[in-house]
């Protein structure tokens, strides 16, 4: 197999993500008004268990099977690749059926001992999806593994539309029988996002057939592995990836008891203390995660190259892979930390203009937890190299020790009355801080690979430091004359102009990584021209 760079496989995740979650924006706004807050609290007591059992079911089996499938395909053997490809087709499928049983079946018996038992249609309507999404999870996993991230990406996008389109146009034609049959109608969209997502993965692998039957034909069938050793070595690598996942969900929701009864002994009311834990985890919390969309592109992308370059033991190459996927994330993650510490504030009042003494109140913690987003961003590339590497246990154990810190944190910091809230968001930080550091120590161990502290750290973030001046600036000066709004539209627009051009300026990005780019030619290109 020809040698591949992770990057441009990530360019094609990370733009299908940001997609994904602008369409999901368009969803959740004109839902609630659709259906109100009685509607959404059914939808959204079937989503988020929904959402478990799709964790449980699919988070580390396609990361298995693109790490497999990679190693197979690197040394000419594509009947074995396929063979992972058929075993964990069928054992998804399982799960699918059984997964959809238990959500569709046991759905009264689920809402009742919730205590809402308004929400057993919308998880009955939801419970569908649990079949169609393993299965699209198999032929995603197959192709990453080939390092063909476009039929994922593709297929990501129809689901996410046909979601939306599906879920809100039932919601507004079941909205006169009722809320409890608009918010199944809005949780219906799930399902027929995931037939319209699976329909488009196996069409792309349908017109991809013969060119899989040749490599089938020509790859060595000797030494064939038994489907047994085949099934154990898919869950010997998606049983720790799957447990890595629910860390720090689970871990969340017991940050919701320890935030809350903290506060309360702290002298905090409880609806005090549920209002400061909304700023944290409703106001503050998403605008984290956005950037998570692009790191968990290069992370995804770095498996399968970092298990081709393994098992072809071709240390260069997977040592440039490694460098090359820790500065990408840095390159990302500090101007996104950088911005939203800067303008903080402003971004809090710009988005929640209808609760302004909340937004103003929320801001210090989105201040504290964008921080985390330069040590997320790393958490994330870091774990995808230790997958690709064969280790999957070791970041979830360094992500174990850093949760069991953010416990502790949080415990102490948030009975601290001047603290409160902001100490379940250091506990966060910290969390990250350290899980991100004891990666970085266990990949250097594996690998020994050797980083350029100024290429690497220094110039980026120098490049992030001038960008926020700027923003800062900017802000300032316009905010007297315009509003917050507008001025806050106008620094981030120009904070990103400025980020992108200091990148080139300090050379933080090697003209060979820009070809490696979809279209990076014309980058090229241009540039020369720019200087000429």
């Amino acid at each position: 197999m020809a040698k591949k760079s992770f990057i441009q496989g990530a360019v094609i995740l990370g733009i299908a993500g940001i997609i994904i979650k602008i369409m999901g924006a368009f969803f959740r706004i004109p839902l609630a008004n659709l259906i109100g807050e009685k509607g959404m609290g059914y939808y959204q007591t079937a989503y988020p268990i929904y959402v478990l059992f799709l964790t449980l079911a699919t988070a580390g089996i396609p990361i298995a099977i693109s790490k497999m499938v990679s190693e197979r395909v690197a040394i000419g053997q594509h009947y074995e690749a396929y063979r992972v490809f058929r075993v964990s087709f069928i054992l998804l499928f399982a799960i699918g059926i059984c997964s959809s049983a238990i959500l569709f079946f046991g759905a009264g018996h689920i809402v009742n001992a919730i205590g809402n038992p308004g929400a057993k249609y919308a998880m009955m309507a939801i419970a569908p999806a649990l079949l169609f999404v393993p299965i699209m999870a198999a032929y995603r996993g197959y192709f990453q593994g080939t390092q063909n991230m476009k039929p994922t990406a593709a297929s990501q996008v129809v689901e996410q539309f046909f979601r939306v389109v599906a879920g809100l146009s039932l919601a507004y034609v079941l909205i006169k029988e009722g809320t409890v049959f608009a918010a199944a109608g809005a949780s219906f969209g799930a399902t027929a996002g995931s037939v319209m997502g699976l329909i488009t993965v196996m069409a792309i692998y349908y017109y991809k057939r013969n060119g899989v039957k040749r490599d089938i034909e020509r790859g060595s069938r000797s030494n064939t592995e038994r489907g047994q050793d085949i099934l154990v070595k898919i869950l010997m690598i998606a049983i720790p990836v799957t447990i890595g996942a629910a860390i720090m969900p689970i871990m969340n929701t017991i940050d919701v008891g320890i935030v809350m009864r903290r506060l309360q002994e702290t002298g905090w009311s409880e609806e005090a203390a549920n209002g400061l834990y909304g700023q944290l985890t409703g106001m503050a919390g998403p605008l984290i995660n956005f950037p998570q969309v692009l790191t968990q592109a290069i992370a995804m992308s770095l498996v399968p190259a970092i298990a081709a370059a393994y098992k072809q033991k071709d240390m260069n190459f997977l040592n440039y892979n490694v460098r090359l996927g820790i500065r990408t994330a840095i390159i990302i993650g500090l101007p996104c930390a950088f911005g939203l510490m800067t303008l903080s504030e402003p971004i809090m009042r710009l988005l929640y203009p209808m609760q302004k003494a909340s937004a103003i109140s929320a801001a210090p913690c989105l201040f504290i937890m964008a921080f985390g987003v330069i040590f997320l961003s790393t958490v994330q590339t870091l774990t995808g190299v230790l997958q690709g590497l064969g280790k999957p246990m070791v970041p979830v154990i360094n992500l174990l020790i850093g949760a069991i810190i953010k416990v502790i944190l949080t415990y102490t910091l948030t009975g601290v009355n001047s603290i409160n809230v902001r100490g379940a968001a250091i506990g966060t930080v910290a969390a990250y801080i350290v899980a991100s550091s004891l990666n970085i120590i266990a990949v250097k161990k594996y690998t020994g690979v050797k980083f350029d502290f100024m290429l690497t750290y220094v110039k980026p973030v120098s490049s992030a430091l001038v960008m926020s001046g700027v923003v800062w600036a900017t802000y300032r000066l316009m905010y007297g004359f315009f509003g917050n709004a507008l001025s806050t539209m106008v620094a981030v627009l120009i904070g990103a102009l400025v980020y992108c051009a200091m990148l080139f300026v300090t050379k933080s990005i090697k003209k060979e990584e820009l070809r490696a780019l979809p279209k990076g030619g014309k980058i090229i290109n241009l540039m020369n021209k720019i200087k000429k």
